[in-house]
């Protein structure tokens, strides 16, 4: 088992992060166009990994976008404004977010911390604590950190599912010619659309 530090987030810092990544996402959304991220926060230098994830709060409530990578050879700011504009569009969720949905949208943002590649994941896995991918070359999956406790999942379920992400068999994660990367992050998210950022601690 190997492990990678990278950065550390201040609340300040997080609240930022997904105010950088609503940015990015309306700017997108609304003119097309990328949003640069300005004079970023000193922990927005560090090369490191992140995701962003939209979810609706219309109905029930749905995943609307979500796109990041847990290795980051751009600057972090950098890599929240690809991922928020990835998520955004019509790659992330099969449908592009549009203008009229933006009120209705909650923004999170999880920033990589550590890596671990891991040779025994149902060992090394903690549920709510670490995000998986699953990587077999041209087939490439990851999911949330959040996920599983939100949907109550065991940890062969959470590996389960992320294998059917990459287009895998459920049980693909047991195979040798499958990596399976751990990746622990800080997870900040709006409480409601346009609202004040929480840090998840789960």
């Amino acid at each position: 088992m190997s492990e990678a530090q990278s950065v550390t987030l201040s609340y300040e810092d997080g609240a930022r992060a997904v105010e950088l990544a609503r940015e990015a996402v309306e700017s997108y959304v609304q003119n097309g166009s990328r949003e640069q991220p300005g004079s970023m926060r000193e922990a927005f230098y560090a090369r490191t990994g992140a995701y962003v994830r939209l979810q609706s709060t219309r109905g029930r409530g749905s995943l609307r976008g979500c796109a990041g990578a847990h290795q980051g050879g751009d600057q972090l700011g950098h890599v929240i404004v690809d991922a928020a504009i990835r998520a955004a569009s019509d790659d992330s969720c099969g449908s592009e977010v549009r203008p009229a949905e933006l009120s209705n949208i909650t923004v999170s943002v999880c920033a990589v911390t550590n890596l671990i590649l891991t040779d025994d994941p149902i060992e090394d896995l903690e549920l709510g604590r670490h995000g998986v991918v699953v990587d077999a070359g041209s087939e490439t999956g990851w999911l949330y950190p959040t996920v599983p406790v939100e949907n109550n999942w065991t940890a062969e379920e959470y590996l389960g599912r992320t294998c059917r992400k990459a287009g895998l068999p459920p049980t693909a994660w047991e195979r040798e010619d499958v990596m399976v990367t751990l990746f622990e992050g800080q997870t900040f998210r709006e409480r409601e659309p346009e609202g004040s950022v929480e840090q998840l601690k789960l």
